[in-house]
């Protein structure tokens, strides 16, 4: 089942309109959605390395969009449209302490945890929620989101080949890791 499910991906991943739900996906990723973009930048970029820029940017500056509507859910509609987010996360504790930080430690908070597997959109809508300045906000999600995903794709684009295949081999090994990661994260933000 899992070989199937990376085969297709793969496939879709090679359509045309593959970058379009991309952009949606790592969007949605910084303000909504629990799915990180990863899942859907490796495969896009195993299946054209040649883009591999291309595909890193556009995850980068819709995944900065994304963030700035985080910022604003938190800042403006934290009440009513954040808290059921923070609330599905069991995240109430952590969005207390993390705008107690954000006070102190703004930008390093929003640089070190937009490289993590930690769901961006809490950082987003902490850093909206503490009414840390926009300006330097997109500023560090810009370095940050960029730093990530202009990493995972150079190295995809330089040693791709050999990553593939490793995952193709071990997808399963692959997946686990992947999965506790994510976990990992989320845990990281609730206990830390």
């Amino acid at each position: 089942m899992l070989d199937r499910l990376y085969t297709r991906v793969l496939n879709l991943a090679a359509t045309p309109r593959a970058g379009l739900w991309l952009a949606i996906i790592a969007f949605a990723e910084a303000s909504v959605f629990p799915l990180p973009p990863d899942v859907l930048l490796v495969p896009m970029v195993l299946s054209r390395r040649e883009r591999a820029w291309q595909l890193a940017a556009t995850c980068t500056l819709a995944s900065v969009c994304g963030a700035i509507l985080g910022w604003y859910i938190g800042a403006f509609l934290l009440q009513y449209a954040a808290m059921p987010i923070v609330h599905f996360y069991h995240a109430e504790a952590s969005l207390a302490a993390m705008q107690e930080r954000f006070r102190e430690w703004g930008v390093w908070i929003i640089l070190i945890k937009g490289l993590t597997p930690i769901p961006f959109k809490i950082v987003t809508i902490a850093s909206g929620a503490a009414h840390f300045p926009i300006l330097p906000f997109v500023v560090a999600c810009l370095i940050t989101r960029g730093a990530r995903f202009f990493l995972i794709a150079g190295l995809l684009r330089l040693y791709g080949a050999p990553i593939q295949t490793f995952i193709e081999r071990r997808l399963t090994l692959v997946a686990s890791v992947f999965g506790v990661t994510l976990v990992g994260g989320v845990l990281a933000l609730k206990y830390l």
